[in-house]
């Protein structure tokens, strides 16, 4: 595998194990003492309902290849490139899991790596790589170099037209940054206090309460009771059983410290930062702490137009450029139909088919292939109203009032 800075002058501080797995996107460390790397970070829920939703939502849309005519489009259905996007990308997953995968490596590692299996000049089927085994860089000619470790442990050196590269948001124009790497101190700390709510409660007893007495306990005394009181009433499997004490020992309750009961606003916190990291409402990931009636919808609204968009506009584009024939680039592009996620109830969506239809903008048939329906004799006339047509009687004929006209007027 090819790292950047692996192989350095003598003089040069040597690379240590830390920096080449944050080099490589492994682990990374944190102000509290923890190692965060991708696949840690997933056993945080919060990241892991975030991702998730995000994963899921594109997986669930459908990209479709369209044909750019002089005027409006088509769908390009008997292109090959067609059927890769919303068939079969491969021999081993369809559509759904790709888009998935894709997502989630750009939630994770900010990057997405694809090597081009290609037949006739055309791209026949698309198999990702894992990022950590894939290094950017450019050439002298400005051209983008993949240096890749294949699955079969050999190294190859390819270009930008055998490896399809998505990427979010980058400093370099190259590289796109990973949340989990700038964000590690937040999920560092949302792991931290996980782990502190976890001891807390493993050790009940010992937080709940003391033993107090005013005799000196022998060693042999003091070992036998810590020994027998861990035994029978540490831990929640032993909780609210009775106690049998001896030489005067009294059991005096006390409640959680300030500090204990702080982390629960703690972790309440983090669910906000790591939300506010993938940019995912907080119902999504089931808070409805500050969700209504009235802004539920807008709030789902907002995640499509912010959170999911972007992620869509950026395969989209990197679809154009970078699996459509070059001869074809820019008569053929790739679209994801977001528009299912933006459906409403029944009621809502009729009674909006009703307004496009009386108005002209939709035709019948359109409508009903919204819903998934046959289309029906004469349903793909456009209806315009009467009141609003440029030429209401261009002939004059069959005007009742120039009909019943004696020309005494």
């Amino acid at each position: 595998m090819f790292f950047p800075g692996l192989f350095q002058k003598s003089a040069d501080k040597p690379l240590t194990s830390q920096a080449l797995a944050e080099l490589i996107g492994l682990s990374y460390d944190t102000y509290v003492g923890r190692k965060i790397s991708p696949q840690l970070s997933m056993q945080l829920t919060s990241v892991f309902s975030c991702v998730r939703v995000l994963a899921e939502s594109v997986g669930m849309l459908p990209c479709t290849l369209y044909e750019q005519l002089e005027r409006g489009n088509k769908r390009a259905i008997k292109e090959r490139l067609n059927k890769l996007l919303s068939v079969k990308p491969n021999d081993y997953m369809t559509p759904q899991e790709f888009w998935e995968l894709l997502i989630a490596c750009l939630c994770l590692r900010g990057n997405f790596y694809a090597y081009k299996v290609m037949a006739l000049g055309e791209v026949v089927e698309l198999l990702p790589l894992d990022p950590s085994s894939v290094v950017p860089r450019l050439g002298s000619d400005w051209k983008p170099i993949y240096q890749v470790t294949l699955p079969d442990g050999s190294c190859a050196t390819l270009t930008q037209d055998e490896i399809w590269h998505v990427r979010i948001f980058t400093l370099d124009g190259l590289v796109g940054l990973s949340p989990i790497a700038y964000a590690r101190q937040a999920i560092g700390l949302g792991i931290a206090t996980e782990e502190h709510g976890a001891r807390l409660f493993g050790n009940g007893a010992v937080t709940s309460g003391l033993l107090q007495t005013d005799q000196t306990l022998t060693d042999e005394a003091f070992n036998r009771l810590k020994s027998d009181f861990e035994t029978r009433h540490q831990g929640l499997s032993n909780a609210h059983k009775p106690m049998i004490l001896e030489m005067g020992l009294k059991w005096q309750q006390i409640s959680l410290s300030a500090e204990d009961a702080q982390f629960l606003e703690t972790r309440k916190f983090q669910l906000e930062e790591i939300c506010r990291i993938f940019r995912v409402p907080l119902h999504m990931v089931q808070n409805t702490d500050r969700a209504t009636f009235n802004n539920i919808e807008n709030l789902g609204i907002g995640f499509i137009n912010y959170s999911l968009v972007p992620y869509l506009t950026r395969i989209e584009q990197r679809i154009n450029i970078g699996l459509v024939k070059p001869s074809a680039q820019g008569r053929f592009y790739a679209k994801f139909n977001a528009g299912a996620l933006l459906r409403g109830d029944m009621k809502s969506r009729f009674d909006a088919y009703a307004t496009g239809i009386n108005w002209g903008i939709y035709s019948p048939n359109e409508c009903r292939e919204l819903e998934e329906l046959n289309p029906r004799n004469g349903g793909d006339i456009y209806l315009t109203p009467m009141n609003m047509t440029t030429k209401p009687n261009e002939s004059g004929k069959n005007n009742p009032i120039e009909e019943h006209s004696d020309g005494n007027d």
